[in-house]
């Protein structure tokens, strides 16, 4: 393993009604509340008059910013920026999935900084402080309810940059699973695909000796295997919804991959993909990693043949360890597939045009990726591949 120090500060509050906790996490806060949300589905499913209840019982004084794009722009995060200081919000309530927290993120840290928060998210200033901040999660995918990381997409530029820092933690998130009931099929499918790709990024790691790290990662992805078809099959059902949330969370809030550093190439090549094709970021990791672990097979091979057989089911019988890494990934591809997700670039009528591009946004230093380095030419013969 890897030197590590792990530290998460943010409260998880998990289960049925709790949505109630509110009343006592915000006011130690202030009153001032920014609540923000995407499209108003939160309205449609009755989350938002509930929380407002709560907030009116609380006697708290309420501000919204709404429409937050499912790949959230810079140009809301500005709105929401001077909305803080205009109003001296105290606290921000962030209602919603991974897009909305994640720009909450965003907006938290540039209310507390002079300039723009995009030298933040570029990484040439850092962000010092930041509002408090809460969640009440409403869609199992990103695990940003309970990690520092946020990605947001520069629609002038056509960027989507990933960035972080130990003051943008949430204070604390609920987590109702009865909040997902009204997440419709596709979302639910690019949901499944994004925890799973995280756990899969963790997984193809230099870092030696993680053979705990391996198991929990393993244990994660045959749990969300065996329970998609139950979630998909029954939207509404309590406990496929309550298993997938937990591991959207526990997928991305660093306990599984303490002491292993993963690679992380697969999910820079689809935010430069979605940068400038504004695709649903789990359906681009469904075209992309598949491929880029085959591309990759040299560097790969001896985990996707440790994965084949542990969670994948291969019988490694009479096969080379090569035949039985690639077995591994077709069973991958075909799994995806058989629950809905995309799996060519064509699904979303995405051709050539734009290959070169968006391999150099995905490797603006001519390297992407800690475990099987791509190069910027590298990254379009991947992308080749998923057309």
């Amino acid at each position: 393993m890897d030197n590590f120090m792990f530290h998460n500060p943010t409260k998880l509050i998990f289960g049925r009604d709790t949505l109630q906790s509110l009343k006592a996490e915000i006011p130690q806060y202030g009153s001032r509340v920014l609540v923000t949300y995407g499209g108003g589905s939160i309205k449609r499913n009755g989350i938002y008059d509930q929380a407002m209840k709560l907030l009116a019982e609380m006697d708290a004084q309420v501000f919204e910013l709404s429409g937050i794009e499912p790949n959230p722009r810079l140009s809301s995060v500005h709105k929401g920026i001077a909305l803080c200081k205009e109003e001296k919000i105290d606290f921000i309530l962030a209602i919603g999935g991974g897009s909305v927290i994640d720009a909450t993120k965003a907006i938290a840290a540039g209310a507390r900084y002079e300039g723009d928060i995009w030298e933040i998210i570029t990484k040439k200033e850092t962000a010092k402080q930041a509002l408090p901040f809460g969640t009440v999660l409403t869609l199992a995918a990103t695990g940003s309810e309970m990690n520092a990381g946020s990605v947001i997409t520069n629609w002038e530029t056509q960027e989507k940059i990933g960035w972080g820092a130990p003051c943008v933690y949430p204070q604390f998130s609920i987590l109702d699973p009865s909040h997902t009931f009204s997440v419709p099929k596709d979302q639910t499918i690019y949901g499944i695909v994004d925890m799973m790709s995280h756990a899969l990024e963790h997984y193809f790691s230099g870092s030696p000796h993680t053979p705990y790290n391996e198991r929990m990662v393993e244990g994660l992805l045959t749990t969300v295997m065996e329970t998609a078809p139950h979630a998909l099959a029954n939207l509404e059902d309590y406990e496929s919804r309550e298993t997938l949330l937990f591991c959207g969370t526990m997928a991305l809030n660093g306990v599984i991959n303490q002491g292993m550093n993963g690679d992380w190439a697969t999910h820079s090549i689809e935010h430069a993909v979605s940068a400038v094709y504004d695709i649903p970021h789990g359906g681009g990791l469904a075209i992309i990693f598949p491929n880029w672990i085959r591309y990759n097979l040299d560097v790969t091979e001896a985990k996707m043949k440790q994965l084949a057989i542990r969670v994948f089911g291969v019988d490694p019988a009479s096969k080379t360890d090569r035949e039985i890494a690639e077995e591994g990934i077709d069973r991958l591809r075909q799994f995806w597939s058989e629950i809905g997700a995309p799996s060519r670039l064509a699904d979303y009528d995405i051709d050539d045009k734009h290959l070169t591009e968006m391999a150099e946004k995905a490797a603006p230093s001519g390297k992407v990726g800690r475990f099987a380095s791509c190069s910027t030419e590298d990254v379009e013969k991947i992308l080749t591949m998923c057309l």
